[in-house]
């Protein structure tokens, strides 16, 4: 009479399978941490760079500087800079172009970066995004 079970070669051949798929997840899950920071930067840069352009259209000039954004009530705090974890870091780029001829020579920002030179999966790098 036969017994019911599985044979050695069968539970060698599943645990493999098992194996080959886990070691597969855990390649693709390595860089989830910072594909969720790159996500949140890109999404930072367009929401700041947006307020930019509020209070350009605003005011016909740009802010002189990011926490004018917050003074004014353009957005309650700037956020960090999730690659170097600080909101002081961020890079920003200023014109001295003036549209009114009494406020030419004010320099006001109208670009944002992130500070951080580190490159990001896709082999850019974050400061220049």
């Amino acid at each position: 009479m036969r017994q019911r079970g599985f044979t050695l070669i069968e539970l060698l051949v599943v645990v493999a399978i098992v194996g080959i798929l886990a070691s597969i997840a855990m390649v693709r899950l390595k860089d989830s941490p910072r594909r969720a920071k790159e996500a949140v930067l890109k999404e930072d840069l367009y929401i700041l760079r947006q307020l930019l352009d509020q209070y350009y259209a605003d005011k016909q000039e740009y802010p002189p500087d990011l926490e004018t954004l917050v003074s004014e009530g353009y957005i309650r705090a700037i956020p960090s800079d999730p690659i170097t974890g600080s909101p002081y870091s961020w890079t920003v780029e200023y014109d001295d172009q003036s549209n009114e001829p009494e406020a030419r020579g004010v320099a006001g920002v109208v670009n944002i970066r992130s500070g951080s030179n580190q490159e990001a999966l896709d082999g850019t790098i974050y400061s220049e995004w």
